[in-house]
């Protein structure tokens, strides 16, 4: 890649140097100023998910009502409509080959615009009656109707990641019991093996109760066909249990902003910061968390922005309550003092899940869905 770019500068300093054909010039150094642009954004843009479409809101959940994934519609990202009168959008015995359920779906758009991407928890509670768990789902679509799926059982080893002879973090992967809610964000200054640029980091909690004392997050690399997937790699271990975290570039302090639910020290949701995805992420403000709900037990937090505003609203389950409740606080441009909560309105079953702008045609489609 530097051996093309260098020829490419030596091109464009030679026909800057004159030429009789300054039409055919004229256009082949805008080519390459082009060109050079591309390469350079590509080598070092920061890691962002797209964020497209300024007509609606998609929000992609866990049903309360049974462990398959829902779609909702919102105008305003606050009052919101089911898709299939919040039933399943997919069969989750489908996609979900270990256990037959698709928790805690996060969905976002490709990096090249080009389609969709999902992730979910393999499991469920309601065949195995336990809150353990084996592995993950990746789902991909062109439609946001039709989905394709590839699944990840953790207990098989290293023989179900692509790069077979790097570190393994545990010594037995069969006692793997835990691997919950992994969310997906698109990186290009990832480097392959072969040379490739570009992937997706998938992080997620995991737990091995044989070999590590708690929760800890862990992320992996997917690469751009989304169905093959890195060994995992400890992301940070603060000395107590996190799960469900919600990663967002913030444009205001240009950090990478980690909601997380953080079951040590003052249990609650928090946001942690890092400038890299992979870290090394602080740790959170213990005085700046989502406190109004008091005693009342909070996870799975969610955050988006509204179309053209600043300030972010971050959904989150509020499960102590019979029924949950789902919630959608403010948080200001930084991502930080938490206020406002109210309950989402219009959608059956709300639960852990995420949230994705739409442009008409998106909305519309979904809407018309069967």
């Amino acid at each position: 890649m530097a051996h093309n770019r260098r020829k490419m500068t030596k091109f464009a300093a030679f026909i800057r140097g004159g030429s009789p054909a300054r039409m055919f010039c004229t256009m082949m150094k805008k080519t390459l100023t082009t060109l050079l642009a591309a390469l350079a954004i590509a080598t070092t843009a920061p890691a962002q998910n797209p964020q497209e479409g300024n007509y609606g809101y998609l929000y992609c959940h866990m049903s309360d009502l049974g462990e398959w994934t829902a779609f909702a519609l919102s105008r305003d990202g606050l009052h919101f409509e089911d898709v299939k009168g919040g039933q399943p959008i997919f069969d989750p015995e489908l996609h979900a080959r270990i256990e037959g359920g698709t928790r805690d779906a996060y969905i976002c758009r490709r990096h090249d615009g080009e389609g969709y991407l999902m992730a979910c928890t393999d499991m469920c509670v309601r065949k195995s009656g336990q809150w353990d768990n084996y592995g993950i789902d990746l789902l991909q679509s062109d439609d946001l109707v039709n989905w394709r799926s590839v699944t990840f059982d953790f207990r098989q080893g290293a023989g179900i990641f692509c790069d077979q002879d790097s570190p393994d973090v545990y010594c037995d992967w069969g006692k793997v019991n835990r691997v919950w809610a992994p969310q997906i964000f698109w990186d290009p200054t990832y480097r392959w093996d072969d040379g490739r640029r570009g992937g997706y980091f998938i992080y997620y909690s995991m737990w091995n109760r044989a070999e590590e004392p708690y929760d800890r997050m862990y992320y992996s690399y997917a690469d751009e066909s989304f169905t093959q997937l890195t060994k995992p790699r400890l992301l940070f271990d603060w000395g107590y249990a996190t799960i469900d975290a919600d990663i967002n570039k913030v444009e205001a302090d240009g950090l990478y902003h980690m909601l997380i639910k953080k079951e040590g020290g003052k249990p609650g949701i928090y946001t942690a910061t890092a400038e890299r995805l992979t870290g090394p992420w602080n740790e959170p403000i213990e005085t700046d968390y989502v406190s109004f709900e008091g005693e009342k037990k909070c996870e799975g937090a969610s955050a988006f922005q509204l179309i053209d505003e600043d300030d972010w609203r971050v959904g989150y389950v509020e499960y102590s309550s019979k029924p949950h409740k789902y919630r959608i606080c403010r948080a200001n441009q930084y991502m930080r003092n938490f206020s406002d909560p109210q309950d989402i309105e219009g959608v059956t079953g709300p639960q852990h899940g995420s949230f994705m702008r739409l442009n008409k045609k998106e909305y519309k489609r979904l809407k018309e869905m069967k």
